[in-house]
């Protein structure tokens, strides 16, 4: 077991204002772990501070290897090469298909063969059940389906680790369940770890994991599910 994460007193500040402060956080490479916490309370801040797009001001970081202290302009590529992000709002390309989001993914993250590259599309399509699909055009897709095309998206890199944020949140509950067990599948296949913010907290219950709370600026662990109770602790916005 390896650490994929790990932050000793961080500290994240946005325009001059401390956003989080005494963040200590440590992920191992086969861990499922949910961040929950209020809207506005910071969860995506963190997150962006992991994918490279908010600096930890203070304290010692590191992701995927990379020193997120030291993490220069030319470094964020390669970080983010090394991960894969899946958003609540899909961030698909509207304007072509399925197959030209993915190679032009690719094509940003240094790719260069076509052949490997549509070999690879076709292959993480494959993985989230669509592979028939690669022809269509986002709009043609249902929430559901857009949100499996962005997983494969995420896929495409061999990622070993997997930000989530909020990936079920414009999606039905049934269709929130199958993007939950897409998720923990490919996770556990692909050997990656994932982080995954999210509010809805039936889905930690019927898929418990690691649990850590953003609160009063800083981050918490939450030891286990018995110990948490979401209509007392928890109340989101």
């Amino acid at each position: 077991m390896s650490t994929i994460i790990e932050i000793k007193s961080g500290v994240i500040q946005q325009s001059g204002v401390s956003i989080l402060k005494d963040i200590n956080v440590s992920i191992a490479n086969d861990e499922f772990v949910y961040l929950i916490g209020r809207t506005g309370s910071g969860k995506s801040s963190l997150l962006k501070t992991l994918y490279g797009e908010l600096n930890l001001y203070e304290g010692e970081g590191t992701v995927v290897g990379f020193d997120i202290n030291r993490l220069r302009q030319k470094d964020i590529p390669k970080l983010r090469r090394s991960l894969g992000i899946v958003f609540q709002d899909f961030q698909l390309l509207t304007d072509r298909t399925i197959l030209k989001n993915l190679l032009f993914v690719m094509g940003a993250s240094g790719w260069k063969s076509k052949k490997l590259m549509l070999s690879r599309a076709q292959e993480v399509l494959t993985m989230v059940g669509l592979k028939d699909k690669i022809n269509s055009m986002p709009h043609a897709l249902s929430g559901g389906e857009q949100q499996r095309v962005s997983v494969a998206r995420a896929l495409l890199n061999n990622p070993s680790l997997i930000l989530a944020d909020e990936p079920t949140g414009n999606l039905d509950p049934e269709t929130s369940a199958e993007i939950m067990q897409l998720l923990i599948a490919v996770a556990k296949e692909q050997k990656a770890a994932v982080l995954m913010a999210t509010h809805d907290m039936s889905m930690i219950e019927k898929y418990p994991g690691r649990i850590i709370r953003v609160e009063d600026s800083t981050v918490r662990e939450v030891n286990t599910m018995n110990q948490f109770d979401p209509f007392t602790q928890f109340k989101p916005e």
